[in-house]
């Protein structure tokens, strides 16, 4: 079964690490050890993560990089616009934004578990009140928060009898 709201591919010139190092260099900064053991984990798999989870797995990886360095590289990534930042609760989350399309979020509050999802009905709505407010839209982030099916069918609490 296809999913109608799966996200689409983007075409991208540059691959990840190209495209940091063109930004490291626009500001006299170079290409450390340290960034590109980063850049490589972040950009090794598709998974939502935070700072402190993505030093754990470099950590875990047999690397020695501090966690300053860890936080200070996702600023870059973040500003050279490989990865955007989200604020769920008082936790931040990061995603990679380079090759990916504009998408959306459900967010489960009880397992904090993110699901990303792409809506064309969505964009539209975007485009059609940036027009009335002669607005021009660059983007756009939507999350929707609640409880997944998981969640919910795993945690029902029996019904209280009540008794006259």
């Amino acid at each position: 079964m296809e999913n109608s709201f799966a996200l689409r591919k983007v075409e991208v010139s540059l691959s990840p690490q190209e495209r940091f190092e063109e930004y490291l260099q626009s500001r006299g900064k170079r290409m450390t050890h340290q960034r590109r053991v980063i850049l490589e984990t972040v950009f090794a798999q598709h998974e939502h993560f935070d700072a402190d989870g993505l030093w754990e797995m470099v950590q875990q990886a047999g690397h020695q990089v501090s966690r300053p360095t860890v936080y200070r590289t996702l600023n870059e990534l973040e500003d050279c616009g490989l990865l955007r930042r989200m604020q769920l609760g008082n936790r931040r989350v990061y995603e990679h934004d380079y090759g990916y399309p504009d998408h959306d979020h459900l967010y489960c509050e009880r397992c904090h578990k993110l699901f990303e999802f792409q809506c064309e009905e969505l964009e539209r709505i975007r485009e059609a009140v940036a027009r009335e407010y002669q607005f021009r839209a660059n983007g756009h982030r939507f999350i929707i928060t609640g409880v997944c099916a998981q969640c919910s069918q795993g945690r029902r609490r029996p019904r209280r009898l009540e008794l006259v």
